[in-house]
């Protein structure tokens, strides 16, 4: 008997995931389903650094920790340069954000790469987020200054190939988020968000794969991204995490002939910071009923992150909360692991490639309704002559209109520099 194929191996990896997350959907009238969750959304400071920044996988459902190389992998997920065709390229993108709201916030993301040889490989990038013009007022609603206030991330990134299918990346990257620009709250001096973090990522990637009788290139990324310290805007307010995250990505590029090619790319991604326990107010005092204390390390944040779900608190036959003979509180059953599980995104989508000179895309990314509720579907394309490349997404909520995300549009200009 043949040895099943290491691709297959991780494919296989991906999809107990959602095999898990299909079985906390039960079909009959018993178990656990997501109207029996609480409203428990997971916030993080500068989330900006988490907001997808290029064309292709923002027309792809958010589903680019696996795509094949470009220079913005170094966001998606670095030791992919290791594979890239191109020994070198340089892109620019915009994306006009949350313009259901307002007209002047955008992202802009600067980046590029370059391979020195078959080992090495070097990239860089530059996010700037601007918040638009915002006007201040004390509590009696006088105006007391206008500003702009504006984020940026400066990124570092190196790619070394381990071997002809295995790769390692790390990023190091500087954050700055000025919201208020030195503004005195009652009486406290407020002050810029201040970030050093580090991005990890791992490819394997096999150009030999088969699926079937179609041959095809199958990747397979796993990274850590923003793994960096807390941030605070004044002395005395509480420092938060940034968006920690880890994405799980796989892809295959079936090669159907000469002219047609068709990427399938799949991500799981979820975030690594503390999900908020459930606070009650007994006595004059807030008390902690179910789920972990957050304020914590990083490295012990990431490691809590998969276990601290506080779940449901069980009522009794009055709506009061049922405790147990040791003084806790008893939380129903099964709510936990479901809350975990409620926390795994999911982002899908396929690109189709004629003659390398046109891309259509389409996606879908999904994130539970107790957790944010970020679900749209996205539609993209592309258009390659000769260096250049230009390409574009659009993002239609299915929560419709009223999603402050819906109607999104991104634009991405590449340059081969190699021009191979």
């Amino acid at each position: 008997m043949k040895r099943p194929r290491f691709y297959k191996l991780l494919l296989a990896i991906s999809s107990v995931f959602i095999y898990q997350t299909a079985l906390a959907q039960p079909t009959g009238g018993s178990g656990v389903t997501d109207n029996d969750l609480q409203l428990n959304t997971i916030t993080t400071s500068l989330p900006f650094l988490a907001i997808t920044p290029d064309s292709r996988a923002g027309g792809m459902g958010d589903a680019g920790t696996a795509l094949s190389a470009n220079s913005t992998s170094i966001y998606w997920n670095t030791s992919l340069l290791s594979f890239a065709e191109q020994k070198s390229e340089v892109s620019l993108s915009y994306t006009p954000w949350l313009r259901q709201l307002t007209n002047d916030i955008h992202l802009s993301y600067l980046a590029g790469y370059k391979q020195i040889n078959k080992i090495h490989s070097i990239g860089g990038a530059l996010r700037f987020f601007s918040l638009g013009e915002i006007t201040f007022t004390d509590i009696n609603g006088d105006v007391l200054r206008d500003d702009k206030p504006s984020e940026f991330e400066l990124v570092g990134a190196y790619a070394f190939r381990l071997s002809d299918r295995f790769s390692i990346g790390v990023n190091g990257k500087f954050a700055y988020s000025n919201l208020t620009g030195g503004l005195t709250v009652a009486g406290v001096n407020t002050k810029p968000g201040i970030v050093g973090a580090a991005d990890l990522s791992f490819s394997y990637f096999n150009d030999d794969a088969k699926i079937g009788n179609t041959e095809g290139t199958y990747t397979f990324g796993l990274t850590i991204n923003n793994v960096g310290n807390k941030v605070s805007y004044s002395e005395l307010s509480r420092r938060d995490f940034i968006p920690m995250n880890l994405k799980i990505g796989n892809s295959f590029l079936a090669e159907f002939d000469e002219y047609n090619k068709v990427t399938f790319s799949l991500d799981l991604q979820r975030l690594l910071v503390p999900t908020p326990a459930i606070y009650k107010l007994i006595d004059g005092n807030y008390q902690m009923l179910a789920g972990m204390n957050g304020d914590i390390g990083i490295i012990s944040s990431m490691m809590q992150s998969f276990y601290d779900a506080p779940g449901v608190l069980a009522e009794d036959e009055n709506g009061d909360y049922i405790q147990n003979q040791d003084g806790t509180y008893q939380i129903v059953e099964g709510t936990r692991l479901k809350e975990e599980l409620a926390e795994i995104n999911i982002a899908a989508g396929a690109e189709w490639w004629y003659s390398d000179v046109l891309a259509l895309r389409g996606g879908v990314f999904y994130e539970n309704k107790n957790k944010g509720n970020r679900q749209f579907l996205n539609l993209g394309a592309s258009l390659k002559y000769n260096m250049f490349a230009i390409d574009f997404s659009y993002l239609a909520s299915l929560n419709g209109r009223q999603s402050p995300l819906a109607n999104t549009l991104r634009f991405t200009l590449r340059l081969n520099l190699a021009g191979n």
